[in-house]
């Protein structure tokens, strides 16, 4: 398999506290591994400090730019990409508009991570919420509704690790396409992307986001996917792409995308 066919678009960096290694380092792995691409998505910030403690400052926005400026001038043979990884609130759409101009991004990508005040799902801080069946199956109707809203609302391009509450390893009892089908419906409607996401292979869960079912109500519905390794690190870009990419292909892709300047391009699969 030939890497220089995917992009690793979902990265991170030291501004949002919990990354380390500088772009101009993830840059360098990307190039080295024979990835075609690579971008930064690192935690927007917020429109007041202080929200939560894993994200950038409002008023680092410009060092983070600054920061992936660098790694394009000093990382040749490797297109380098500028994107946010923006958190959806669906009260919080103004601040995203606004936030979505206040830089030429190639791509944003929309998550969810709270579906309450103060409660971020992924946080193990929190993991004594997920006390029962009860719990959980409200944890995730929750989750899901939001997430919907999150596809529809028309400000990113791809929408981020689409079955997070799995990160810890509960799961609702019965048909979980009940949770599914509502964003697949909203995807395809607002026409964007949805990452396959290899950090859940890191995570308690040991299973990819999304889960092999949603992937195959993609391919049915022609959702286009790119593969993130949702890096913290320089060790972790491109991270399980082959494994991603096998995955991918046997579920029935049979191509990934680009993105340059919000605009989305087509890359066929090439083994």
């Amino acid at each position: 398999m030939q890497f220089s066919q995917f992009a690793d678009y979902h990265t991170h960096t030291p501004l949002c506290r919990h990354a380390e290694g500088e772009p101009l380092e993830y840059a360098k792995k990307a190039l080295d591994i024979g990835l075609g691409e690579i971008g930064f998505s690192d935690h927007s910030p917020m429109n007041e400090d202080g929200f939560d403690d894993w994200r950038m400052l409002k008023s680092e926005l410009p060092d983070y730019i600054n920061k992936v400026k660098t790694a394009q001038e000093q990382v040749k043979g490797i297109p380098i990409k500028l994107g946010l990884e923006v958190d959806y609130f669906e009260n919080g759409h103004a601040w995203i508009e606004k936030l979505s101009e206040m830089a030429n991004y190639d791509y944003l990508i929309g998550s969810v991570h709270y579906i309450a005040p103060g409660f971020d799902i992924d946080n193990p801080k929190w993991i004594g919420r997920w006390t029962g069946i009860a719990e959980v199956e409200e944890i995730w109707k929750s989750y899901w509704e939001i997430y919907a809203k999150c596809a529809q609302s028309g400000f990113f391009d791809i929408i981020a690790h689409s079955d997070l509450p799995k990160k810890f390893g509960h799961r609702p009892k019965g048909d979980l396409r009940r949770f599914y089908e509502p964003v697949i419906i909203a995807a395809k409607e607002a026409d964007i992307c949805i990452e396959i996401n290899t950090a859940g292979w890191r995570k308690d869960c040991k299973e990819q986001y999304p889960e092999r079912e949603f992937l195959e109500m993609m391919v049915a519905a022609n959702i286009p996917i790119t593969i993130s390794s949702d890096a913290h690190s320089p060790e972790e870009v491109g991270m399980d792409f082959k494994r991603a990419a096998k995955l991918a292909a046997e579920v029935g892709f049979d191509s990934t995308v680009r993105f340059n300047k919000r605009k989305r391009s087509t890359v066929p699969f090439n083994f």
